[in-house]
């Protein structure tokens, strides 16, 4: 029998199918096991009815009241998934670099940092509310051995808070799934299918510019059909899919991983309308789910403006696609199929859950 190693991994809620960050830890403790022989027991903040997972991960809950348990994992690692509203509805857990500085004790601990702190203009409480967030923040970057986020531009952001953590990157991986195909898998699929997915949030937004810009994209890649995956339906959702004139649209608000991701793997092209906010750095899209489950299908991503190339290590995302309302950039036909199958490998490369586990391993057990 192998002779696990073990780890805590600290989380929000108790593992599901249809909650990110969850999601996120789940997938990533079964990459720690499976090709790195690394267990993971899970201490969730909230209360949660069960012990054991169906697939055998241990649950702790909720995690104030089980500090003493804890115990008997003598020095195990720790990850600590950080996302400030999974903690504290106002995004301000006050209680939290306590608990944490006594769950951590001898242990080393890494930070997952899937947000650092809310922006928003003057009438939202995000606004008022930023400077505990990022004492915060700060303070639980300050506890941790290493820090992890999802890209440059968030290491950035944490250095300025905490220069003296040690920050690593890495992008965010598909919760839809990650397929294996062969260069062959990318020239049958019908250039004129187009596909949406996200949050309800990503969706409302994609969905707008998207029925805004698609009269502009014309020739063998015009839009005939639309998925849409992910959400919930609402009447700005409604509004845009009435918007779409002649096409053929399908959407699955509430849809199983591996339902979504046989769909992405028959789309050419994704629509994604990630930045709120035009001054944002287009690295930081490797925060997003959505834009790396179009990358792990082979699904070229095009957003609606004209964007630096996204760079990891100095390895180029193939791209950037884009469609305005003065010019647009699409591959052409006959580069259609190979820069998909060049978007996924750079995915496999770079994004793939099995990278991250290799980037948390070293991380966890450094030599």
């Amino acid at each position: 029998m192998t002779d696990f190693r073990q780890i805590i991994q600290i989380i929000p809620s108790p593992p599901g199918p249809r909650d990110g960050v969850t999601d996120y830890a789940h997938t990533l403790a079964r990459r720690l096991r499976e090709g790195h022989g690394i267990d993971s027991t899970f201490v969730t903040a909230t209360p949660y009815a069960g012990q054991v997972l169906a697939d055998g991960f241990s649950v702790l809950a909720p995690w104030r009241d089980v500090l003493s348990k804890l115990k008997v994992f003598d020095e195990a690692p720790i990850i600590f998934h950080y996302v400030n509203y999974g903690y504290d509805r106002r995004g301000v857990p006050l209680w939290l670099p306590r608990t944490l500085r006594q769950t951590k004790a001898r242990r080393r601990l890494v930070t997952i940092f899937h947000e650092l702190y809310a922006a928003g203009s003057f009438r939202q409480s995000a606004f008022w509310l930023r400077p505990l967030q990022m004492r915060i923040a700060r303070l639980v970057a300050e506890i941790s051995d290493v820090a992890l986020v999802s890209s440059d531009f968030y290491r950035q952001q944490l250095h300025r808070l905490s220069p003296m953590t040690a920050i690593v990157s890495h992008p965010v991986f598909s919760n839809f799934g990650e397929p294996e195909f062969t260069p062959a898998d990318m020239t049958t699929r019908d250039p004129h299918r187009w596909v949406i997915c996200g949050g309800t949030q990503l969706l409302e937004r994609s969905l707008a510019s998207f029925a805004e810009m698609v009269h502009r994209i014309n020739g063998p890649e015009a839009p005939r059909q639309l998925v849409v995956i992910g959400g919930t339906e609402t009447p700005a959702i409604s509004l845009a899919l009435r918007k779409l004139g002649n096409i053929k649209v399908t959407y699955y608000p509430d849809l199983q991983a591996s339902t979504a991701s046989e769909l992405l793997a028959g789309c050419t092209f994704g629509w994604i309308d990630y930045f709120v906010q035009t001054d944002i750095p287009f690295s930081a899209i490797l925060k997003s789910g959505a834009f790396a489950a179009l990358c792990a299908h082979g699904v070229i991503p095009v957003v609606p403006r004209i964007g630096e190339v996204v760079m990891i290590q100095g390895d180029s995302l193939p791209g950037f696609f884009f469609v305005d309302r003065s010019s647009q950039s699409l591959p052409s036909e006959s580069q259609r199929s190979e820069t998909a199958w060049a978007i996924y490998c750079w995915y496999r490369r770079n994004a793939a859950s099995a990278s991250l586990a290799q980037t948390v391993e070293s991380a966890l057990f450094p030599d």
